[in-house]
C-alpha cells in the first residue's frame, strides 16, 4: 500500500517545481534540519553537503542568481518504500557568468520523515 503523506509530499514539491514554487516548497516541505547532497561541491562551496534549511535557501538563491533558465521539465514522483521518492529534472539554462547554454537531465531522491523532507540527493549527468 502507498504510505499517504509520502505520496502528498512528493505530489506537493513535483507540483511546486512545475509551477516556479520553490520557496513555498521550501517553505511548507522541508524540514529545519534538512541536508541537501550534491554530486560535487558548488562554486563556492568548500563541501557538497549543505545542512539546514538556511544553507538550502543560499544554494537556491545562487542558482537563481547564476543561472537563467529558458525552460524545464519535471517528471514524477517516483516512490520508493514508505520515506523516499525520486524527480527527475531537465533544464535549458544558460550559465550567466560564462554566458554559456546548457541542457542537463538530474535525478533527485528525497528523504521523508515525520512529514517533511529530510534529505535531498542529486545525481545528474554532465551538461551538455
Amino acid at each position: 500500500m502507498i504510505d499517504q503523506t509520502l505520496l502528498k509530499i512528493a505530489t506537493n514539491l513535483v507540483n511546486f517545481c512545475k509551477n516556479n514554487q520553490e520557496e513555498e516548497a521550501l517553505n511548507t516541505l522541508y524540514a529545519d534540519h534538512a541536508v541537501s547532497i550534491e554530486p560535487i561541491s558548488m562554486p563556492g562551496q568548500d563541501n557538497r553537503e549543505v545542512s539546514g534549511l538556511a544553507a538550502i535557501r543560499k544554494k537556491h538563491e545562487w542558482w537563481k542568481n547564476s543561472v537563467e533558465t529558458h525552460s524545464s521539465n519535471v517528471e514524477g514522483p517516483f516512490l520508493h518504500g514508505t520515506d523516499r521518492f525520486g524527480v527527475i529534472f531537465e533544464i535549458d539554462a544558460t550559465n550567466k557568468q560564462a554566458n554559456q547554454r546548457m541542457t542537463m537531465r538530474e535525478l533527485a531522491i528525497y528523504t521523508v520523515e515525520n512529514g517533511k523532507i529530510t534529505r535531498e540527493e542529486f545525481f545528474y549527468t554532465m551538461p551538455s
